[in-house]
């Protein structure tokens, strides 16, 4: 029986652990989610929240302190919080990716440097980073080898070498002050841990937003469809052609279930940037098409989101005395109550650490965002 448009996204939410939130250790609900968004320190802990059952903010603080939970560039060359046994693996699977993204830029080849200056200084970053630097500190240490670009070799070295963040400050565990220390990884990957790193990241992918196409890994990720696709092939047996809308061919793991079509999804306030709303090609499962203008701004910037029966309905921002929340349409008294009280949990969440979580994205709200509609924005405090 082939599969619906609905039961993509039930199935999304219920591996995303949004449809119940599960009791489980912080690093091991990571590892589940596969990867978490963190280019906003909150949203981390944001999104875990709406996953894990009584959430406690101070255990992701000593996951990230302990190194359990890495922070570093992987998926879209952008921040991500991952489990520290899938980091090497991981990255692995993305360094090609990574490495021409930073070295065949402009703002690297502009400096007349080649991909073999940088790659030279990758020995020698194990005992640079042996300890905690900063961003001016490591540029300081490369400025006598390379002068007026050791900005710019440590912006690429920062995202390609295994480099991860650590803690500096709270209410997230990062600041607005990078620091940096090196990671347990290799500095390059020969073929044979590339294609297992793919091999494991397209698993980990499916296990957390399965169903999906070859197309829908391609995006989350950035690898290429050669890739993806050499992947696939090695992984048959464990991963399976389901049949589901589209033209595209749709994969998932082989022992894999999805949730029936009737199943109710709860409200949920999702964070900035929330992995479930850039896992599948645009708009993705859970943000209707017509929404996606208003949700995805210009810049890239996805904003903090109302979920309704498992759909994209508006979004939120905290304000002086709570959380502000509009919705895009008509979602009823009852997913009204809900979100409510959801947004009543949010703000007490968020007053013991940052009640001004994402205030610097206001600006959107100024501009005249989103349009107004009567009774569809409402403020909750607990």
């Amino acid at each position: 029986m082939t599969l619906t448009a609905r039961q993509l996204a039930l199935a999304t939410l219920d591996r995303q652990f949004l449809l119940e939130r599960r009791e489980l250790d912080v690093a091991e609900a990571v590892r589940r989610l596969c990867a978490l968004q963190a280019q906003s320190p909150a949203s981390p802990y944001l999104a875990l929240w709406n996953r894990v059952a009584d959430f406690a903010p101070g255990d992701l603080d000593a996951a990230f302190a302990d190194g359990r939970i890495v922070k570093a560039p992987l998926m879209r060359i952008t921040l991500h919080a991952v489990h520290a046994d899938d980091y090497a693996p991981f990255r692995a699977a993305l360094l090609s990716t990574l490495r021409a993204a930073r070295l065949h830029d402009g703002r690297f080849t502009a400096t007349g440097l080649t991909a073999a200056d940088a790659d030279a200084v990758l020995p020698e970053l194990a005992e640079l980073l042996e300890e905690p630097r900063t961003g001016p500190e490591m540029e300081s240490e490369l400025a006598e080898r390379f002068a007026e670009h050791a900005h710019r070799v440590w912006w690429a070295l920062r995202t390609y070498a295994p480099v991860r963040h650590v803690p500096t400050a709270g209410p997230w565990s990062f600041g607005q002050r990078n620091s940096y220390r090196t990671a347990a990884a290799a500095p390059a990957a020969d073929p044979g841990e590339e294609d297992a790193g793919v091999r494991l990241l397209l698993l980990s992918y499916l296990r957390a937003f399965g169903p999906a196409t070859a197309q829908d890994i391609a995006r989350f990720t950035l690898l290429t469809r050669s890739a993806v696709t050499r992947a696939l092939d090695g992984l048959r047996g464990r991963v399976v052609q389901v049949p589901a809308p589209g033209r595209a061919a749709t994969f998932d793991l082989a022992d894999a279930t999805v949730p029936a079509e009737d199943t109710a999804a709860p409200p949920r306030l999702l964070p900035m940037w929330d992995s479930t709303l850039l896992s599948h090609v645009a708009p993705g499962r859970l943000l209707p098409a017509a929404y996606r203008p208003l949700v995805v701004r210009r810049n890239g910037d996805v904003l903090p989101c109302l979920l309704v029966d498992g759909q994209v309905a508006g979004v939120w921002r905290t304000v002086g005395h709570g959380v502000e929340l509009t919705a895009f349409r008509d979602v009823g008294e009852e997913a009204r109550r809900r979100l409510t009280e959801e947004a009543e949990r949010l703000w007490t969440f968020l007053a013991d650490r940052d009640p001004a979580v994402y205030r610097r994205y206001g600006h959107w709200w100024d501009k005249g965002f989103p349009p107004a509609a009567p009774g569809r924005t409402w403020t909750v405090a607990s």
